[in-house]
Parts: structure tokens; C-alpha cells; sequence
């Protein structure tokens, strides 16, 4: 492997070859003969990996963030490797339950689960359900009583901690829309309220400071202060939520798997709590272990010594650098390497959705010259990627491919045109009325 590669952004099994990127001995060029682009790839044995990572960092259970990217085969994989599944909505718990993973390690999130959702939940028989706030918890008893059913629950409390990401992906600050406050004692008096509900079992406390953190300072502050209220209640788990930082481009520094884990546990001991503590990591466990390829459709040369790639998706496949100013760092799929310190930073690759904010690098270096029809990939797609996908611009999704041990497998088919008119239902026939 040449010594140029992105190894600390790629995943685990890719590989340059003479035919260029292969990720577990798969050519990425056949691949794309194949399935075309832009196409999604994910590496198995990076998943299991980071998986294996989680379950070592935290003994007493992990679950994995269904909202960073699910799918079928996804679901299975996780679940295979002993991890539970966090999900946020009856669509995510739907994919998880025909996934064939047991409502027993599921558990159910959301700042408004509508009453189909809840019910949804307590018929499957899901392994917890997270209240996050006192209509949450009307909903939810009322649910559960008419049922007869008894429910485990944690309650999600918002410790007022503003970590250091960007204002779209905090969580855990005192604006925040999720959780219920532990200033004032209101996460207290509702803990009390759920303890004398009938048929809601209260076995934890949950906390969410936030995503792509690499601060953990601020992650021990939050998992202190909630570690603080779950001893007060006397429940038995402390979930500490996930929002790890990953690196996106060479240089970036993000704290490891273990150092999250020690660093968790030590808030939550120091504050007294001696429970089991859980984690629900989507990031951490996804994103580095895939890459997105596209095909160079345009080069066009502006402004001074600046050349603009053109490639044929854009933010409706990866809408991350429009919300959140993400970065990334673009390679060639024949030349996979990072660019020379002598090679001028002059590229920009752009999307082809209809806003100007479609571009995913900006004044950046390649390490050979591209041509229209080169194929290039995007590391570190693989969580919040293709799960906030969308059909702006009438584009459809792109297909997702797993690879492991030299062979590959489609687990999400490419869309057509014609899952764009199948819930289009067309009733302005003004020809047909006249």
C-alpha cells in the first residue's frame, strides 16, 4: 500500500491497486461498471471492527444509532455483532423488525412519537422506551394502560451543555428541542411521575450532549450531570447517548472508541452512579466505513488557476456541506492517494443540484490531473450520507453496495424514475375535463 493513502479516512480493507481503489479486494472501477454512480460502498469487515470496538468500550451494552444509515442488511449486521438499535421513528423501527432483529434489543427515541409510533412499540414489545417529555409521557401511559402492557423506560434529560460542533447538531444545551431539563428539578418531578404510572417500569436515564464532538470534556459534563440524576432515582442504566467525532479530512484529530468509554465511565462513577452504562454510537461505527463514488462529468476552468469538478450528485445525495459546512476530502479512484504538499490546491468538486451551496471541497489538491469520465470518491460517507438523501431536483438515490472477502452484495437498489411517480398521483387532467 503506498504510504500516501488516506489511511485514517478510508476503510479498513481498501487497498491501491494497479486498477486503482479496491476495497476488500474488489476494484471499485468494476464495481461502478456495474452498479454505476453515484454509488455508495461499504466496507463489512470496518463495520464489524468498529462494532467490536464499541462492545469493548462499553461491557454493560451498546446500542447501534439506526439514524446514521439503516438499512436491512445493516440492521442484521449490527445486531449480529451484539449491539442493540436505536430508533428514532416506526419507519426505522419497521426496517429493524424485517431485519428479523428481535424487539428485545430495540429501543424507541423521538421528541414526538405520534400514537401510531407508540403503539407500533408496545406491540412489538421493544426493549425500552425513551420519554422525552411530559406529552411524551401522556401519550405513552395512556397507550400502555389501555393495553395492559408494561413498558420499560428511560427518561432523556438535557444537562444545559453547549459542546464545541456546529449549532445544528447540538443537542444538549438548555434550547435544546430534546429532553427534559435537570435545572429546576423537572427531570427530577417528572422521573417521580413516571415511577407512579402504571404500566411504565422507569430503568434508566438518558443523555445526548450532541454530534461530531470531540471535545470530551463536554461529554463528561453532560454524562455527570445525568450519571448525578439517574443515582437519585435509583435506576439501573445510564445511557450516555453517542455523537463521537470521526475525521473527515487529513489532519483532523477525533478522540478514540476507548478513550470515549473511560472517559464516560469515570463521569459517571465520580458522580456517584454505579448502574450499567450504555452507549448508542451511529457515527463512530459508520461513517468511516464508506465511501461514495461519483463520475467527473464536467471541468470547467474559472476565476484564477481555479478548476471546478462537476459530478453527477450533489446535496440531494449527501446534503451534509450545505447544512453544516462540512468538509471532506476528495480522491481519484485511479489514483487514490493524497495529494503531494507541491501539488496546488486548485479543484473544487461541485454537485449538480440547482444551489450554490452544492459542493462538497473547495480549493483543494489532487494527486494526478482529472478528466471528464474520471471517477471520484468522497471517504467518510457512511453515516448521514444516504440516510438524509432526498429527490431534490427530481435525482434519484443512489444504489449501496457492501463488500467483504473479495465478493460484493447490493443491499439498497438504485431509484428510478419511475419511485418518483409512484406516489406522484396525478388529478389536474385539465384536457381529460374538457
Amino acid at each position: 500500500m503506498d504510504s500516501r493513502i488516506a489511511v485514517g479516512l478510508m476503510p479498513l480493507s481498501a487497498s491501491c491497486a494497479d486498477s486503482g481503489l479496491q476495497v476488500a479486494g474488489v476494484s471499485v472501477t468494476d464495481l461502478v461498471a456495474e452498479h454505476g454512480t453515484p454509488l455508495i460502498v461499504y466496507d463489512e469487515a470496518h463495520l464489524r471492527a468498529r462494532c467490536a470496538d464499541v462492545k469493548h468500550a462499553f461491557p454493560d451494552g451498546a446500542s447501534y444509532a439506526a439514524k446514521a444509515f439503516l438499512c436491512r442488511s445493516m440492521a442484521r449486521l449490527v445486531h449480529d455483532e451484539g449491539l442493540g438499535i436505536d430508533v428514532a421513528s416506526g419507519g426505522e423501527l419497521a426496517i429493524a423488525l424485517a431485519a428479523g432483529v428481535p424487539a428485545a434489543a430495540l429501543t424507541v427515541h423521538g421528541n414526538n412519537k405520534s400514537r401510531a409510533e407508540i403503539e407500533q412499540a408496545l406491540v412489538a414489545g421493544v426493549s425500552r422506551i425513551v420519554i422525552d417529555s411530559w406529552d411524551d409521557l401522556t401519550r405513552l401511559s395512556d397507550l400502555a394502560a389501555a393495553s395492559a402492557t408494561t413498558q420499560r423506560v428511560a427518561l432523556r434529560v438535557n444537562p444545559d451543555v453547549a459542546a464545541a460542533t456546529h449549532r445544528s447538531i447540538m443537542t444538549g444545551h438548555g434550547a435544546s428541542k430534546f429532553g427534559v431539563a435537570i435545572g429546576g428539578g423537572q427531570a427530577a418531578t417528572l422521573a417521580a411521575r413516571v415511577r407512579t404510572t402504571p404500566y411504565l417500569e422507569l430503568t434508566g436515564i438518558h443523555v445526548h450532549t450532541g454530534s461530531q464532538i470531540s471535545d470530551l470534556s463536554a461529554l463528561a459534563g453532560s454524562i455527570g450531570a445525568a450519571a448525578a440524576v439517574a443515582r437519585e432515582c435509583q435506576v439501573a442504566e445510564l445511557i450516555v447517548g453517542g455523537g463521537l467525532a470521526v475525521a473527515y479530512v487529513e489532519g483532523d484529530e477525533a478522540p478514540g472508541v476507548a478513550e470515549w468509554g473511560e472517559v464516560a465511565h469515570a463521569a459517571a462513577r465520580a458522580s456517584g452512579f454505579v448502574g450499567s452504562i450504555l452507549a448508542e454510537p451511529g457515527r463512530t461505527i459508520a461513517a468511516a466505513a464508506a465511501i461514495t463514488v461519483y463520475t467527473i462529468g464536467a471541468v470547467k476552468h474559472v476565476g484564477n488557476n481555479s478548476i471546478m469538478l462537476a459530478v453527477d450528485g450533489g446535496i440531494s445525495d449527501n446534503p451534509r456541506p450545505a447544512l453544516y459546512g462540512s468538509r471532506y476530502q476528495p480522491l481519484l479512484v485511479r489514483h487514490p492517494l493524497l495529494p503531494s504538499a507541491v501539488d496546488p490546491a486548485v479543484y473544487s468538486v461541485v454537485g449538480k443540484n440547482c444551489e450554490s451551496s452544492d459542493t462538497f471541497a473547495s480549493d483543494v489538491a489532487l494527486s494526478a490531473e482529472p478528466r471528464v469520465g474520471d471517477l471520484v470518491f468522497l471517504p467518510v460517507t457512511g453515516a448521514y450520507t444516504y440516510a438524509m438523501s432526498s429527490n431534490y431536483n427530481g435525482l434519484t438515490r443512489p444504489a449501496v453496495i457492501m463488500v467483504g472477502s473479495g465478493t460484493s452484495s447490493l443491499i439498497v437498489r438504485r431509484e428510478g424514475i419511475d419511485d418518483l411517480l409512484r406516489s406522484d398521483v396525478f388529478a389536474l387532467d385539465r384536457a381529460a375535463q374538457h
